[in-house]
């Protein structure tokens, strides 16, 4: 600083629209940029008062509340305007921008239609600021991975006012106790790969960002602008067969695909969407004849070295001293118990794993693991994102079409479920792991990057007399909900353990091996959880779930639905979620409650289970 070097033993970023520049300085990633930022203060006239209801106008992209017994007009324009920070003085701080009044005339308009006694108001100024915004909306919050010890409460998305007891409280629990004490990944800096930090992403994605503040909450919508940034090396292909494409943690990953000669509109609205039976298919072919997804966009990490198998067992709930060639599922918790993230972990040798997560975990995961790394342990990792794609084959007729390729075993006794190996398919060699987000019968491919179009090109003549489809994630979402399976970030999350999620069977808990998060899971299973994970069908098939939907229970609304999707091999939306118990057992509410979900205000009749709804025993998994 001026001021000399201070030492201390943490740092907290909250500088604003300066905060991206500031965290460079350290070689530190803070995606967020500043846009312009609207209100006009009128003076005080007849008729106003402290305390007046805020009136919301998001079809006029503006609010207007009181201020100093004048009104207020803000707005979050549909065009707006980022802000370059190079034009700024240096010293620039709690000031304003200058007044653009053709910029703010449609908002203007809009409010003049809306309280006509603005027209004969005084106005006091035009305000405008810059304010930051990031690209999804949310906060910058929680301990940079690049440097350990520097923290950051910025990015506020023009919320910091009405956010700041709360971010405040949890940013000091976040430095003093390494954890929040909630869950905060919505807003964690992890969140972000290093590749979306780039000037012109995070100032496009700014903008549009804060002209979507207001829009209405389709489900299927997408951002348009800091797109195409990261490709699989399927995308060029999967797009000339009409894939529609959606952003995951910066990857451009196929949503949906359209029929032979396309036609079918990707406008959105309420109820079914327009891409309805074009999902229904994709699904169809994984449960009835073989579908295949581009999985690219999987985070992978090796871990390997002398101490690697000792680390993931005290790092990871679920058993990793298995042998070399099996594939495990296991949570990483938080010493609440709660889920910091969950992985499939690939042992390729004595001393080394390979750990597949989701799309968005790759930077939160390679943090995660890396602060669990003794000082006296011989660990290493390495993120393989990039180095491999991932080709997953899914359904009953799989096994035949990765035969016509392979000279590999495929039969059960030759390749059990849940065991990988590399293998040869077509002109390259894969690692092909039997496992399956969807439920069905099936391996994913891990293939050199370089390798990976001349065998998904390879895979697809195989198959064509199969009834082999191109699947999305629109339809992988309604696999997985009908077959149980968790998506984190949805379902399980740092507040859920795996007593709640009805999941300790993935746990060493029967084991006297101890890691993270046992203490939390004892003591929960002495007092019972207050909770309990559900999965859900709406009885009416004409229903249409979105997520988030409150549950209700002879009545009281007890929870709220996770994920949801339409069920195609069931015939109706499905959802997964949470209940409160109230003292009562899962058991008892399921057997004897009458459960609805409420969609659009309207309640609907809804059949729970803790069984999956598709294939409860597992059996095409694994036949």
């Amino acid at each position: 600083t001026e001021n000399g070097t201070i030492a201390c033993d943490a740092v907290a970023l909250c500088g604003g629209l300066w905060s991206r520049a500031i965290a460079s300085m350290a070689g530190i990633s803070a995606p967020l940029y500043a846009c312009e930022h609207y209100a006009l203060i009128t003076k005080p006239f007849d008729g106003i008062y402290t305390g007046m209801p805020v009136l919301g106008a998001h079809d006029g992209y503006m609010y207007i509340r009181d201020e100093a017994q004048g009104l207020l007009v803000g707005s979050f324009e549909p065009n707006a305007r980022p802000v370059d920070l190079n034009q700024l003085p240096n010293d620039f701080s709690f000031d304003l921008l200058g007044e653009n009044w053709d910029h703010f005339e449609p908002i203007m308009a809009e409010a003049l239609h809306r309280i006509p006694a603005l027209e004969t108001a005084e106005v006091r100024m035009l305000l405008n600021g810059p304010e930051s915004f990031t690209l999804d909306g949310a906060f910058l919050m929680g301990e940079a991975p690049e440097v350990p010890g520097f923290f950051m409460c910025c990015g506020m998305n023009s919320m910091g006012v009405a956010s700041s007891g709360g971010a405040g409280k949890a940013l000091a629990d976040w430095v003093v106790d390494g954890d929040p004490g909630v869950d905060l990944s919505s807003v964690d800096v992890r969140r972000f790969a290093r590749v979306r930090d780039t000037l012109t992403a995070v100032r496009d994605r700014a903008a549009e960002n804060l002209s979507m503040h207001y829009a209405i909450g389709y489900a299927g919508h997408e951002f348009e602008s800091a797109r195409n940034l990261r490709l699989s090396p399927l995308h060029e292909r999967l797009a000339s067969l009409g894939a529609e494409f959606g952003d995951r943690g910066g990857w451009e990953r196929p949503s949906w695909f359209q029929p032979a000669g396309g036609g079918v509109s990707t406008e959105l609205r309420f109820g079914k969407p327009r891409w309805f039976d074009c999902v229904a298919r994709e699904h169809k072919a994984a449960r009835e004849a073989v579908a295949v997804f581009d999985q690219t966009s999987f985070s992978k990490i090796l871990i390997q070295g002398r101490d690697a198998p000792a680390f993931l067992d005290r790092v990871c709930a679920g058993r990793m001293d298995v042998p070399v060639g099996r594939v495990t599922y296991t949570p990483i918790l938080n010493t609440r118990g709660g889920y910091e993230s969950d992985v499939v972990a690939l042992r390729i040798r004595d001393d080394a794993y390979l750990i597949v997560t989701g799309s968005v975990q790759q930077t939160r995961d390679m943090d995660l693991l890396r602060r669990h790394i003794a000082a006296d342990e011989f660990v290493t990792l390495t993120d393989l994102t990039s180095a491999y794609a991932v080709i997953g084959v899914m359904g009953p007729n799989a096994r035949t079409l990765l035969s016509r390729l392979s000279p590999d075993d495929f039969t059960n006794e030759g390749f059990p479920y849940l065991t990988h190996r590399e293998i040869e398919i077509g002109d390259t060699v894969a690692r092909a792991s039997r496992i399956s987000y969807v439920g069905e019968l099936g391996w994913e491919l891990y293939v050199p990057s370089e390798a990976a179009l001349p065998l998904y090109d390879r895979i697809r003549e195989a198959g064509s007399d199969l009834g082999i489809e191109n699947a999305g994630s629109f339809a992988m979402a309604g696999l997985r909900i009908e077959k149980g399976y968790c998506a984190w970030g949805h379902d399980i999350g740092p507040d859920d353990t795996p007593l709640q999620a009805g999941m300790g069977f993935a746990t060493k808990l029967s084991s006297n091996t101890d890691f993270t998060g046992r203490a939390a899971l004892e003591r929960q299973k002495v007092d019972g959880v207050g909770r309990r994970r559900i999965l859900l069908s709406v009885d009416d098939p004409d229903v249409i779930l979105m997520g988030l939907e409150p549950i209700l229970v002879d009545g009281d609304i007890l929870g709220y639905t996770t994920s949801a999707a339409y069920g195609h091999t069931v015939g109706r939306s499905v959802a997964i979620g949470y209940i409160q118990l109230g003292g009562s057992t899962i058991d008892d509410i399921i057997a004897s409650g009458r459960f609805e979900v409420e969609a659009a205000l309207t309640r609907h009749a809804a059949t729970a289970s803790l069984k999956p709804l598709h294939d409860p025993a597992g059996t095409r998994l694994r036949d």
